[in-house]
Order: structure tokens, then sequence, then C-alpha cells
């Protein structure tokens, strides 16, 4: 590896992280493409989605899918958590996802940090396809599914 996966900076074949972002390299390439930030602005072409997911494409995991597939999940640091956000920006219990028929909601549960939806600071927000949903140092894109 002579590219670090996450910010495509110079890294060492020896190097465990990158000196730019931190990111962890050991194995980073070895099952998904990272996707850059600057290619999710918005839902990228051609995406498409069974069901409802958030799309990490800022954070620890890049590209790692956590699908929306129960009507309740635990989001946090917290090892039992459905989403299992690991960075210490991340409280234990941060938040939650509701699935209704309107559609995912995200919740706030009394974190530190705060949840944002599109930069803005919420306690509870509709999540609509495309939305940027962060959590910690975490940025998730949110596709609805059905062909979105």
């Amino acid at each position: 590896m002579d590219r670090c996966p996450a910010c495509d900076s110079a890294v060492r074949a020896d190097d465990r992280v990158c000196a730019s972002c931190g990111a962890r390299l050991v194995g980073a390439t070895a099952s998904f493409e990272p996707i850059a930030a600057e290619e999710v602005t918005g839902v990228p072409e051609g995406a498409h989605a069974e069901g409802p997911v958030l799309v990490v494409h800022k954070g620890a995991e890049i590209g790692e899918r956590f699908y929306i597939d129960d009507d309740d999940l635990s989001v946090g640091r917290d090892p039992e958590s459905a989403i299992f956000l690991n960075d210490v920006t991340v409280s234990r219990s941060h938040a939650r996802l509701r699935r209704s028929p309107e559609g995912v909601t995200v919740e706030d549960a009394g974190s530190l940090n705060g949840t944002y939806v599109n930069d803005v600071l919420v306690d509870k927000a509709l999540l609509h396809n495309g939305d940027s949903l962060q959590i910690g140092r975490f940025r998730m894109i949110y596709l609805s599914g059905g062909g979105a």
C-alpha cells in the first residue's frame, strides 16, 4: 500500500496509521473501495439500496453500510448498540433511529457532542434521501432505499 485509502496521502508500507488523517492502514482496503468525501455531496449517481441504509463517507470506517432493518435501532459507542461507532467523540448511547410508515427518524439520546442532520444540530429529525447524518466524527449519507 503506498496511498492512504481514506485521504490518498502517501504512506510507507510499514505504517499502521496514516500520518495525515489517522486512518488505520492495516487491511483497510481488503473488503471495500473507500468513498471519497467529494464524491458524496448528495445521493451518488446510480446509487441503489433495497431498504434504508446509512453509508459512512467520513470517519474511521469509510464505505461501511448500516442497514436500517429494524423499527428501533440504537446508535453509539456501546458495543451492544445496533450501530456501533467506535470513537471517543460518540457517546455510549448517542442516538436512536426509528423506522415508521412516514420514514426514518433520528433522535439524539442526550449525547455530549450532539447529532447533526445536514450540518444542523437536531434533537429529532425525519431523514430524507441524500441527507447527511453526523454523529461524532462519523458522517454518513442516508439512502432511503427502494431504488434511491
